[in-house]
């Protein structure tokens, strides 16, 4: 084949390597906008496994490389005048300019020709077969056939420059100073025996404060001279920024194509590393994917055949498979990204250094609680001794600490035995509202399985506040005395504490049990239904009646009698529906308010009428129990809430008196399009734990205890929160102690002669081959 590549970056200039070693036949060019071995940059960094790609597929190159590089597995936080460090992380460093030259060196032994000082076209290659536009994040190729690509890039709001120094580090040091108008932070990694990547990066609005946005190159190294000196040791910054014009401060941008090839109508053309896709260098991932890049594709000419006519199939092939992998890469850059974009205002001013330090280590989501285990046990355990005691627990210097998971939390005058809770899930089993042996054996069984606090489903403060005639109530005086029934149960042979959840459905009540059509209206026995506007939640169901002020204070009287009931009945904490769709629910969000007058319109109008009824409930509800607010955190509709505003309503409840807010999102429009994924609602209760200043419960894809220490030791939430697992595993919270080999989480005594052959069962299955 004739192969031009255009950009001589390591995309470029590996891919030439690796498919001239493939097949020495092809005719391969470089064609390169600098002059021979002169290119710009500081160091790049990646990880020990993709060193360890390039060893499999050019020992020649990767050892060349090997000799240049400086290796590294600390990372060390410098923050609120502590120094923090972590070890085996795995870095590999070198200097951009030492690792291209390493590639031209080989590419001209193996008889590819490099061409310099040309900005290459691919129309200027007529007889290419194949052409790599390796031309960088403002790539022309890209620009030229966009129709074709359809990229999509995103300018992020954080500014950077990237600056070197002589002093040298030895780790990967991460350094945040604060300033009168906000944090700095920089991004320190030693590249080879002289030199360090020095990157200091701020929020667009300190930036601006300090006036950086009228300062030239020298005056901006000036002030990051000042601001870092005390960690410079007299070192003075550099600059390599030729290519830049104006201010050395940049704005990261996020590249995604939706098609990674085109044909020109001569040549075939596939973009490859920064041109195709970028990811944030919070994670030292672009040289990285450049260079996977090559290797994929040249292992799909590989295995398909490097001839001209399978070029197609194999691009196809390589964009298909490649794609999932960047995907993820770039979504772990993304968070690492966002994380360094909003800790100006979520972390740095409220976390102590342990925990920040904790969150940083794990922004990636990446990253988890048992991997920082087997990266560095001895910090782990130091920080997880840290968490515990900050939780109240006294851990003796001999033994382990318990993983937060297993630490108390203390909200008013409750404390609960441990961070898990049986998330409210409704049953549909109740007769005429009143709970029966189901649900005693339903809860009973989850609080011997170890669970924290278990929460009821939807307790519905009237009988036409049902989502379906199934529905648990707390209106009567025989709900009170079944709900008391189980709570004096649960306490009397756990240590498991309860809560009660109270709401009303709203427009989606009136439906059949879930297991006879979910949300498909009853066509029969049906009750009238109120909503803030008279919008059906289906469009075949029952159309709701709009609430006027008789509505409004009849229903507010139904939820100060049912929080009454609760405290007769003896739960430990109460919980008010204010998400999916329900009444109150329906007041908030502004697909499904749209009234005119003071109870619709911003958001303190449509919060108006849920604060009324919460204050209503606080009021008879001890002053020494807490309350809990459950919020749809995103609506996942245009037009509906978003976590922006979810973080308002979270103030006003929380300066109505609020606890703690549950953090769910959804179900309140039909038409949704929620982004699933593992913990994927755990954002709304970080966002609002650390900008609000209130205790969260992280709920959502939740499902083995690495991700609760995860969340938990992060400072993302103090509560995690269990549904279906809970549903398919009554013992859900013991089990996932014995995984995590935790012993300090006491079994029901009946239960104690199973707990053994469950634990060496476990190992068992642990040594098992391919375990």
């Amino acid at each position: 084949m004739r192969i031009v590549c255009i950009g001589g970056g390591p995309a470029g200039l590996y891919f030439a390597i690796l498919m001239k070693k493939l097949n020495p036949a092809h005719q391969i060019t470089v064609v390169e906008r600098n002059k021979p071995y002169d290119t710009f940059g500081w160091g790049v960094v990646f990880s020990d496994a993709t060193m360890d790609n390039m060893r499999e597929w050019d020992p020649v190159t990767a050892d060349a490389i090997q000799i240049a590089f400086n290796h590294w597995d600390d990372i060390e936080l410098h923050f609120k005048g502590r120094a923090i460090r972590s070890g085996g992380h795995g870095f590999v460093g070198i200097g951009r300019k030492k690792m291209l030259n390493i590639l031209q060196e080989r590419c001209e032994n193996m008889g590819i020709e490099l061409v310099f000082e040309v900005d290459g076209e691919d129309r200027q290659y007529p007889d290419a077969d194949l052409i790599i536009a390796s031309d960088g994040i403002f790539s022309a190729t890209r620009e030229r056939y966009q129709e074709l690509f359809k990229p999509s890039i995103i300018k992020r709001p954080n500014r950077y420059i990237w600056l070197g120094t002589k002093k040298l580090f030895d780790a990967f040091n991460f350094i945040f100073e604060k300033t009168e108008h906000g944090w700095f932070q920089a991004h320190i990694y030693k590249f080879d025996a002289e030199t360090t990547t020095f990157i200091v990066e701020c929020p667009e609005h300190v930036w601006l404060a300090h006036g950086l946005d009228k300062a030239d190159q020298e005056q901006s190294i000036a002030f990051c001279e000042k601001l870092f000196e005390k960690h410079l040791d007299g070192h003075a910054l550099m600059t390599n920024a030729r290519h830049l014009r104006g201010s050395a401060w940049l704005n990261f941008q996020q590249v995604k194509c939706e098609k990674w090839w085109v044909n020109n109508g001569n040549s075939h053309v596939v973009l490859m590393g920064d041109a195709v896709h970028t990811a944030h260098f919070a994670i030292g991932s672009g040289t990285k994917l450049a260079i996977e890049d090559a290797i994929e594709l040249t292992r799909q000419f590989q295995d398909m055949g490097d001839a001209v006519e399978n070029i197609p199939e194999v691009l196809a092939r390589y964009q298909e498979l490649r794609n999932v992998d960047v995907l993820r890469l770039q979504n772990a850059a993304w968070n690492a990204m966002e994380w360094f974009e909003v800790c100006d205002a979520r972390y740095c001013d409220t976390m102590e250094p342990e925990q920040f330090m904790y969150s940083m280590l794990t922004r990636s989501q990446r990253i988890s609680h048992e991997n920082l285990r087997l990266r560095d046990a001895d910090w782990l355990e130091g920080y997880e001794r840290w968490f515990a005691e900050k939780a109240g627990v006294t851990v003796d210097a001999d033994k382990a600490p318990p993983p937060p998971m297993f630490t108390p939390f203390k909200l008013r005058g409750l404390t609960v035995p441990n961070r898990m809770i049986m998330s409210p899930m409704a049953m549909y089993s109740a007769d005429d509202g009143v709970a029966g042996d189901f649900h005693l054996v339903h809860f009973g069984a989850r609080a011997l399985g170890g669970t924290g606090l278990l929460y009821t489903e939807m307790s519905c403060v009237s009988a036409d506040a049902r989502i379906t005639p199934g529905c648990a109530g707390m209106y009567k005086p025989e709900h009170v005395t079944a709900w008391k029934r189980i709570v004096d149960f649960v306490h009397s042979n756990s240590t498991a504490k309860m809560g009660i959840q109270l709401g009303h459905a709203g427009r989606k009540g009136a439906t059949k049990l879930a297991w006879e059509g979910i949300d498909q209206p009853l066509e029969s026995g049906a009750w009238e239904l109120i909503s803030a506007s008279p919008l059906p939640y289906l469009p075949h169901s029952q159309v709701p009646r709009e609430m006027n002020r008789d509505d409004m204070d009849r229903v507010k009287a139904d939820f100060v009698r049912a929080t009454r009931m609760a405290v007769e009945a003896g739960f430990d904490i109460l919980e008010y529906h204010c998400a999916h769709g329900y009444l109150m629910s329906s007041f908030l969000s502004p697909l499904t308010n749209q009234r005119t007058d003071e109870y619709g319109g911003n958001i303190e109008n449509r919060a108006r009428y849920p604060l009324e009824v919460f204050m209503a409930m606080r009021a008879v509800w001890p002053a020494d129990k807490p309350m809990s607010v459950r919020l749809s955190c995103h609506d996942w509709f245009p037009g509906g809430n978003t976590a922006d505003e979810a973080v308002e309503i979270a103030r006003l409840f929380k300066a109505a008196g609020a606890d703690i807010i549950d953090c769910s999102s959804g179900q309140v429009w039909k038409g949704e399009k929620p982004v699933f994924g593992r913990m994927f609602q755990t954002p709304f209760a970080d966002r609002i734990r650390n900008e609000v200043g209130i205790p969260t419960i992280a709920v959502g894809a939740i499902f083995e205890a690495d991700h609760a220490n995860s969340i938990l030791a992060a400072g993302r939430a103090d509560l995690c929160a269990v549904a279906r697992p809970h549903l398919a595993d009554p013992a859900w919270t013991l089990h996932e102690a014995a995984k995590i080999d935790f012993k300090g989480v006491a079994w029901p005594k009946q239960y104690i002669s199973g707990r053994s052959q469950y634990e060496n069962n476990l190992k068992r299955s642990y040594a098992a081959p391919g375990k």
